[in-house]
Formats: C-alpha cells, sequence, structure tokens
C-alpha cells in the first residue's frame, strides 16, 4: 500500500490544482501509509479501514477530516479498480458519511454596513477598499487578491475575473486560473465598489509616470507584491471584533451578499449568476433554505392566476358552481 499510494500520488501532481494535492500528499503521508502502508493492496479490507475510522474518531479527531482522508483513500483505490489491480474498492463502503456542512453564519445588512463604515471611518487603507469590493460583488477571497487592473473596466462598471490567488501549505503563493468556466466571468460593480476601486487607482497612480497605464495588482503589498490569504481574515477578525460584530471568515461575508439577495427577493437565478455559481442548483442547494418567501410568491401568484382566470360562477371555495353536469 505504501508503494502504490506513493506512486498514484505523483500520477496526481500534474492534473490537481495546487492546493488539492497538497491536502492529498498530506492524507496519504499522515495518515494512509501510517495506517495501511504495510498491507498488500490486495490485502486491504473493508474491515481494515471502518477499524481506522473507529480508531481516528475515539482518540478525538473531527469527522470530517477523517471523512476526508478516506475520501483521499477512496479516489486511490479507484484508480487500482480502473486499471484492474483490484476488482472491487474496498473502501466503497467503508468510508464514513459526508458529515453535515455546519451552519453557515452571515452579518446582517446593518452589521455589514457597520463593518464597513468602521473600516473606512477608522483605517481608511487598502483593505478598507477590499472588503468594500468583496461585500459589494460576492467575489471570492481568491480572486479579489489575484485581481489585476488589465480586468478592471470602471466606465463600464464592470471587471473581468480571470485569476485566483491561493497559499499552498498556507504558505507558498500560487496564482492559477479559476477552477471552472462560471467563475471566469465578468462581475457587475456599484457605485460603492467603483468608488472604492476608483481610490485604489489613484493610489496606484500617485507612483506612477503621468498617463502611465496601471498594471499589477488592484490589493498588493507596497512592492507589488501579493498580499497573503490569511492577512485578509486576520484583519476581518480584528477590525469585526473591535465593533463587537459575530466572528465570521472571509467566505462568509461571500455567503451573506447571497443571503441579503436572497432576503431582499432578487430573483435566484440571478442571484446564482451575480455568485457566479456554475449551475442554478448549486445556489439552491446552498441557500435554499433561505427561499420560504419566494416559495409563498409562487403559490400566492398561482393562486392569483387561477382566481383570475376562472368564470365569474365558480366557486373557488369548493362551492357550488353553475357548470353543466357531464352526461
Amino acid at each position: 500500500m505504501a508503494g502504490y499510494l506513493t506512486g498514484w500520488l505523483r500520477t496526481k501532481e500534474d492534473v490537481l490544482r495546487p492546493t488539492t494535492f497538497a491536502r492529498y500528499r498530506d492524507h496519504v503521508h499522515n495518515d494512509l501509509i501510517p495506517a495501511f502502508g504495510r498491507l498488500k493492496l490486495s490485502d486491504l479490507r473493508e474491515r481494515h479501514i471502518t477499524a481506522w475510522n473507529d480508531a481516528e474518531l475515539a482518540r478525538g479527531r473531527e469527522r470530517t477530516s477523517v471523512y476526508r482522508a478516506g475520501a483521499t483513500l477512496s479516489s486511490a483505490l479507484n484508480a487500482a479498480v480502473r486499471t484492474r489491480r483490484l476488482a472491487d474498492n474496498p473502501a466503497r463502503y467503508a468510508v464514513m458519511p459526508r458529515p453535515a456542512a455546519p451552519e453557515r453564519i452571515c452579518w446582517t445588512p446593518s452589521q455589514a454596513a457597520a463593518f464597513l463604515q468602521h473600516n473606512h471611518d477608522t483605517y481608511g487603507d487598502q483593505l478598507a477598499d477590499a472588503f468594500e469590493v468583496l461585500l459589494g460583488t460576492g467575489m471570492r477571497r481568491g480572486e479579489l487578491l489575484g485581481l489585476h487592473w488589465p480586468e478592471v473596466h470602471l466606465a463600464e462598471r464592470i471587471l473581468l475575473v480571470r485569476w485566483n490567488l491561493t497559499a499552498v501549505d498556507n504558505n507558498h503563493l500560487h496564482l492559477d486560473h479559476p477552477k471552472t468556466k462560471a467563475s471566469r466571468n465578468w462581475v457587475s460593480l456599484s457605485p460603492r465598489v467603483v468608488a472604492a476601486l476608483e481610490r485604489r487607482a489613484a493610489a496606484a497612480r500617485a507612483s506612477l509616470p503621468e498617463d502611465a497605464p496601471l498594471e499589477g495588482l488592484v490589493f498588493c503589498q507596497p512592492d507589488g507584491a501579493p498580499l497573503r490569504p490569511q492577512q485578509l481574515l486576520v484583519t476581518l477578525r480584528r477590525r469585526s471584533a473591535e465593533i463587537g460584530l459575530p466572528r465570521i471568515g472571509v467566505h462568509d461575508l461571500r455567503h451573506t451578499d447571497a443571503t441579503i439577495m436572497i432576503s431582499s427577493e432578487v430573483p435566484l437565478a440571478v442571484v446564482s449568476k451575480t455568485l457566479r455559481h456554475s449551475t442554478l442548483s448549486t445556489t439552491v442547494n446552498i441557500y435554499g433554505h433561505l427561499l420560504p418567501h419566494a416559495a409563498r410568491d409562487a403559490v400566492t401568484a398561482l393562486c392569483q392566476a387561477l382566481d383570475d382566470a376562472s368564470p365569474p360562477s365558480a366557486a373557488p371555495d369548493g362551492g357550488a358552481s353553475d357548470l353543466p353536469e357531464a352526461a
């Protein structure tokens, strides 16, 4: 198993995104080889995997991390089945069920507005403008940190998402294209977001020769190097705590945007396109719990349409009708 997993991992290095490969690598070397490395590939059984699951949970490990390591093992064994080194995948039924996603924490519109105001009044720096863009567009953190000036079109009030900045192993910064075609799209800009980007443009032009085009990253270190993703999280947590707001993560700002849009009765299809989800079902699966008002509006509209189309003598309450009886 040790030799097989090591070889399988080598085949994934050039096909996986760096952050995904790093996660697979950690699972293989920290979990799977120590647990199963001495077994022959053909001798691995469901009971071995189940026993490992139970032992990891017994020592207090979170179910999500046990599930993810098991899912990596299952992926590796699926490759063995495809190449006919195994007849069946012993992890198929032994991997733990995917744990339910934790309840998402979002800010209310008033909390989000208070956070932005606090940033501008107290700091007025580029991170204040970065949070304005995040909360004003629903962009992901990596997309914001990978945004370059040639992709910003203030006159047209749009920007193009073409890059994504990630930190591999929380250390090495990696700039790559977004994962999906839907993510590589344009984003409309509100007046607040345009104003934030205009402030960044003015600050960038101050250090350039007159009429020189803006280039490089929009949000960056003084020398033009990328900001670290962790810096955005640390700043968000510190500044929100300063005014007593609930503790959330950077990606929760995106969920806050979705919640505000849906609660404001923006059509779900428009919300999905604004967030650049690959499919409408993705939006429904994530935010379906926020849609009771939409369901009520739908059946109310249906009822109204039927009432409007009914003959004047019809009895919508189920009473008698003047319609002729069937022969």
